[in-house]
């Protein structure tokens, strides 16, 4: 028997010959007839399943089930779409693919009006009504409603980065991410704005930025008529009204507006720093956190900007720093007219407008603009001096009081070793 050929599994209720299509078969159970042999097999009543596959052992019901299955093993794929061309080594896999380009959602949720094109998407929404969240990560107990996300995070605590690009072998812990990587080798950007020439990758950042052209404001405060080109903006509008922070940290009573920045809070709290500094003793959740933080000691500037040469410890910095180049400053700010480069610096500058402080002292009545201000003020509670010499080994609070330090000390150094 040939590699990959199906085999019958000796049965004494069936067999299956292609002589005998045409006829009509009758089930001797219930009586009910088929024009074809192998239809009356599917409803067997003793649920037999009398094919086999040779490489993996599988057994069906009807033998077209298994000739279906072998191309699996032989990497056959004879079912091309004529849409698209992709192709598909099993029809019913080319089936479910076409419902892509007919727009077909023939599974509809019952507690909402989304449509899905696979029942297991359906099965999958269906939790975020029920709040199953069956996935728990043994390491910090989150737990999630779906597997793909639970596949994400874990890759937090191991590391882990599956999906390598085969262009220049730079490994992502997600495939979005990768996703997101190929379109610098492709080139591939399709959003590109008539008005100023930008390119988006994201149809959302597309539409975000083309309000800075329209001046479209479509989101209003009910309370106060004040209008924003985001709904984000708006929310964050909002709490200033209801004053509520709604992500408070039940082991500090620290609050935070944005749901991301108290999840990375969180992390203080739930996570041990296991990855140490060997130069100032500072400590990490992650490898790589510790990893980037050893550029400050080694001086090491990887990333190198193409345009003027300029070199930075951390990619984030490098595409910070490039946008400069000709980029437009797309981030406006509505109350002034005034443009920056990024989303960051426009909301450091809108708190000028709004007199907003958001950011406050456990230890005492101060509130500051921004995070890294309070968090340089609470070393005045905590006693915490994070910079070290390493001539003389003084620490200091400041990174501004170390380097004027430095410049004291190595003058002294050198003037003792002289004399």
């Amino acid at each position: 028997m040939e590699e990959g050929e199906m085999h019958q599994v000796k049965t004494e209720e069936t067999s299956w010959s292609p002589s005998l299509k045409n006829i009509c078969f009758t089930c001797p159970q219930c009586g009910k007839g088929f024009s074809f042999k192998e239809n009356l097999d599917i409803k067997l009543h003793n649920g037999g399943k009398p094919y086999a596959c040779d490489q993996c052992g599988k057994i069906f019901t009807i033998i077209t089930n298994p000739i279906e299955h072998v191309k699996i093993h032989t990497a056959e794929k004879p079912h091309i779409c004529d849409q698209c061309g992709k192709s598909f080594s099993q029809k019913g896999n080319l089936n479910e693919h076409m419902k892509i380009h007919t727009g077909e959602r023939p599974f509809p949720c019952d507690q909402c009006e989304k449509r899905f094109t696979h029942k297991g998407n359906l099965n999958e929404h269906l939790k975020i009504h029920t709040g199953e969240k069956p996935y728990a990560c043994d390491q910090c107990g989150k737990s999630f409603a779906h597997k793909a996300n639970f596949n994400d995070h874990m890759t937090i605590h191991t590391g882990e980065k599956p999906h390598t690009c085969a262009q220049c072998g730079k490994s992502y812990a997600r495939k979005g991410a990768l996703n997101y990587h190929m379109k610098i080798h492709t080139g591939v950007n399709l959003h590109t704005c008539d008005q100023c020439g930008k390119i988006f990758r994201y149809k959302t950042n597309f539409n975000r930025h083309m309000t800075i052209h329209t001046g479209e404001k479509p989101h209003t405060c009910a309370q106060c008529g004040k209008s924003y080109a985001r709904k984000g903006a708006l929310n964050d509008h909002m709490k200033i009204h209801t004053g509520v922070n709604l992500h408070t940290c039940d082991q500090c009573g620290k609050s935070f507006r944005k749901s991301w920045v108290f999840k990375v809070h969180l992390l203080t709290h739930s996570r041990e720093r296991r990855y140490n500094c060997d130069q100032c003793g500072k400590s990490f959740f992650r490898a790589d956190f510790l990893k980037n933080h050893l550029k400050v000691h080694t001086k090491e500037r990887p990333h190198i900007c193409s345009l003027c040469g300029k070199s930075f410890r951390q990619t984030s910095a490098l595409k910070k720093h490039q946008k400069r180049h000709g980029a437009v400053k797309d981030h406006v700010c509505f109350e002034c007219g005034k443009a920056f480069f990024t989303d960051s610096a426009l909301k450091v500058h809108q708190s000028v407008h709004t007199r907003e402080t958001p950011y406050k002292c456990s230890h005492c009545d101060k509130s500051f603009k921004r995070s890294e201000y309070l968090k340089i003020h609470e070393r005045i509670h905590t006693g915490e001096r994070p910079y070290h010499c390493p001539s003389c080994g003084k620490s200091f609070t400041h990174l501004s009081s170390l380097f004027g330090h430095k410049k004291k000390c190595i003058s002294e150094i050198t003037s003792s070793s002289l004399s």
